[in-house]
């Protein structure tokens, strides 16, 4: 348990930290996903979110990194669904 909200924690610091920069495009599926806890996949669900919205505030944003981080979304809620987890 304490290893999955160090996890949690990494993945929030490097959200943070790369929010800095220009949004890059997310890829929809990645390594692992398949393996992630249910509680891991609302972390990556939330990322997703985060992504998304700060993508919808970056100037000049051709609408590519908010498309993708809306898929991305989808599919680790289609997983989340399929492992049975409460959302």
């Amino acid at each position: 348990m304490t290893q999955t909200f160090k996890w949690i924690a990494v993945a929030g610091v490097a959200a943070t930290v790369t929010a800095c920069a220009s949004p890059e495009v997310v890829d929809t599926k990645q390594m692992g996903d398949t393996k992630l806890s249910c509680m891991q996949l609302a972390a990556e669900i939330h990322e997703a979110t985060e992504f998304e919205r700060k993508a919808q505030k970056e100037k000049g944003v051709t609408g590519t990194n908010v498309a993708a981080a809306k898929e991305r979304k989808e599919y680790l809620v289609e997983l989340s669904m399929e492992k049975g987890c409460s959302m």
